[in-house]
């Protein structure tokens, strides 16, 4: 269980509201203990039928190959989740973590787990990921498209695997709702690609088990909804996840309540996780795709059950497709900010596949593509599935004029700024950070990262953003990894901008007004050193001219203060120091970073008392890269200058 202090901490973040919703929650887990030895009874209706894709699509002959390769992983047990390699998947163990050896407690109360101490479960990703049962929607895919039953039938032993193992409010895999949100929208799915199938309906719609696990599931959504500053991603899994279910398998009572509920507060949330520009609200960039991706599948499966989807369901989900389009990079890699844990709301596809290409493709298919949107040349599976779904949802739709005729530079409301310009030798792209600290009163899945750059070159990380690598079980890489330090920013008297109460809470948010910006130059300035017995104000300009890029941080106060100016390079990238001269090399291009003076200018990599040097490509993943640091003294008044000069 987490510390009393942290109980305090996190309980003055919330509101009367939320406080009130939480002691409700209290309350309702205390009646439902009963129901850990006499499950509430499961009832549904006579009639019992399932609505397919009209006509399978023709998918991509390269996008089927990939698949059936990886479900032939899958099938001979082998995958992979967050950097730990599985050689039992053929008949899983759902609560064995072969990351620390650990297994969770399965015949105890879901309520009672101290589910985020390893101590007590080991490493719950690796027990959670298995469980959002997406690796079955891939053999499921395959089965659709190969009609090879072997990967049907693989698919039913997981799931009746599953089912026996994990009967209602036992054990971890009942204690959060985005998993529950997710897991359902993955059984839709099996559903749906195994309709070809003769044992499909004994697997679902005529197994008394499976009925009951689908009506306890939709159960615990609407019973334990997130709420007030947790309303961030996870209510968007539960409410997608809750009207996917209840739309497809309308098998119950309550499922025309369930729909319609979950159906609102879909599009309310959704709103509420928004920005007007399209951007998502934490400022966490995989959590974009997470909200993208299970926002369109929720609201094409209300739509093809005869839902009517609000108008602004769409415009949001429009509108983060053109987000998305908007601050891709040459290789269509979005921004690495803020936490990622490698979250998707659907996977249908193997290994390989491009994901944003394929979320751009499918924004394509949905609501038709900007005249200045980047070309997708890759393929996939999910898109045509999506597209037959949706049956000429883009002729139905009026958001054409709600969304922006060229393609933005900068997210005012998000305070994202995209500088790029390209040349001959590739694309320069170089986010700037300029926006608020992350999102809701906790702020979850931000960093200490105000006024932090990204620059790639032709989609190489050449200043990167070292990325998250994990969650739970190792605080001080957690704590690095979200630090100022961590981050290509200045760090003043050893400080955070911002001050964290928690994994995923942040006590003190640092405020950050842009003050300038246009198609070349940007600046802006933070108060997260505003506080305290010196106070200073860190700005910060970034101008973009051809080759050349320019920082200039200055500091405004009275006092003198011990920095740190951080540089992490991308794994690509190798350096050598030379005082303020540090020349970056990679395959075919080289680059000239000339530093501050008056700093002390060292290089690291790969250190880990403290952490320095790291580089994170995924979640539970980390691997050595260069970070050039210079540490000293600034007072009020005084500018560091950076200039990264490319193809010198």
């Amino acid at each position: 269980m987490m510390s009393p202090g942290w109980y305090l901490r996190r309980l003055s973040r919330m509101g009367p509201r939320e406080v009130a919703g939480r002691a409700g929650d209290v309350l309702r887990k205390r009646r439902w203990r009963k129901e850990f030895t006499t499950p509430a009874a499961a009832t549904w209706l006579p009639r019992r039928g399932f609505a397919p894709v009209p006509a399978l699509p023709e998918v991509p002959a390269d996008a089927v190959k990939r698949l059936v390769e990886t479900a032939d992983e899958l099938m001979a047990g082998r995958g992979e989740y967050f950097g730990v390699p599985r050689e039992d998947l053929v008949a899983p163990d759902w609560s064995a973590d072969p990351k620390t050896g650990r297994r969770a407690p399965e015949d105890v109360y879901t309520f009672d787990i101290a589910y985020r101490s390893e101590d007590v479960v080991g490493d719950i990703k690796q027990l959670w990921e298995p469980s959002r049962h997406q690796h079955l929607t891939v053999l499921a895919a395959a089965y659709a498209l190969t009609g090879d039953e072997r990967y049907a039938t693989r698919v039913a032993e997981h799931l009746r695997s599953w089912w026996a193992a994990n009967p209602p409010l036992h054990g971890v895999h009942w204690v959060s709702g985005i998993e529950l949100g997710v897991r359902l929208l993955s059984w839709v799915w099996v559903r749906r690609l195994l309709d070809g199938w003769a044992g499909a309906p004994a697997l679902f719609e005529d197994n008394p088990g499976a009925l009951a696990q689908i009506w306890h599931h939709q159960r615990w959504l609407a019973a334990f909804r997130s709420r007030g500053s947790s309303a961030n991603n996870h209510v968007i899994a539960e409410t997608a996840g809750q009207l996917a279910a209840a739309s497809a398998f309308a098998w119950f009572p309550q499922s025309v309540g369930w729909r319609a509920e979950a159906m609102r507060a879909l599009d309310e949330h959704l709103r509420a996780n928004t920005f007007d520009s399209g951007l998502n609200r934490e400022l966490a960039t995989e959590y974009h795709g997470l909200v993208l991706e299970l926002g369109l599948a929720g609201a094409l499966e209300a739509r093809a059950a005869g839902v009517a989807v609000p108008e602004s369901t769409w415009l949001v989900l429009a509108r983060m497709c053109d987000a998305l389009a908007a601050v891709v990079d040459a290789a269509l890699h979005p921004p690495r900010q803020g936490d990622a844990d490698d979250g998707h709301g659907l996977v249908v596809d193997g290994a390989g596949t491009h994901r944003w290409g394929s979320l751009l493709a499918t924004g394509d298919v949905l609501f038709g593509r900007r005249d200045w949107w980047p070309t997708v040349e890759g393929t996939d599976v999910r898109t045509p599935l999506l597209a037959a779904l949706a049956d000429d949802l883009a002729d139905d739709l009026e958001v054409t004029a709600a969304r922006p005729a060229e393609r933005p530079t900068h997210f005012a409301d998000a305070g994202l700024t995209v500088l790029r310009t390209a040349r001959g030798t590739g694309e320069i792209w170089c986010r700037c950070d300029g926006g608020p600290h992350g999102f809701l009163s906790i702020a979850a899945h931000a960093h200490a990262d105000a006024l932090s750059v990204e620059v790639r070159h032709d989609g190489v990380d050449v200043l990167a953003d070292p990325g998250t690598y994990c969650y739970h079980g190792q605080p001080g890489w957690r704590s690095y990894f979200r630090s100022t330090l961590g981050h290509n920013t200045l760090e003043l008297d050893g400080r955070d901008q911002s001050t964290s109460g928690g994994p995923f809470l942040w006590t003190r948010h640092a405020r950050t007004t842009v003050l300038r910006v246009d198609d070349s130059r940007w600046s802006a300035e933070h108060d997260g050193y505003a506080t305290g017995g010196k106070p200073a104000t860190h700005r910060r300009t970034v101008t973009l001219d051809r080759g050349e890029l320019h920082i200039t941080d200055d500091v405004h106060g009275r006092s003198e203060h011990a920095c740190r100016l951080s540089y992490h390079l991308g794994p690509a990238i190798e350096v050598e120091l030379d005082g303020t001269t540090a020349r970056l090399t990679w395959p075919g291009h080289t680059a000239e970073l000339h530093l501050p003076a008056g700093l002390d200018w060292s290089a690291h990599r790969g250190e880990t008392n403290p952490p320095l040097g790291w580089y994170s490509p995924g979640f539970g993943r980390r691997e050595p890269a260069w970070t050039v640091l210079g540490s000293g003294r600034v007072r009020g008044g005084d500018t560091l200058l950076t200039l990264l000069r490319f193809d010198v």
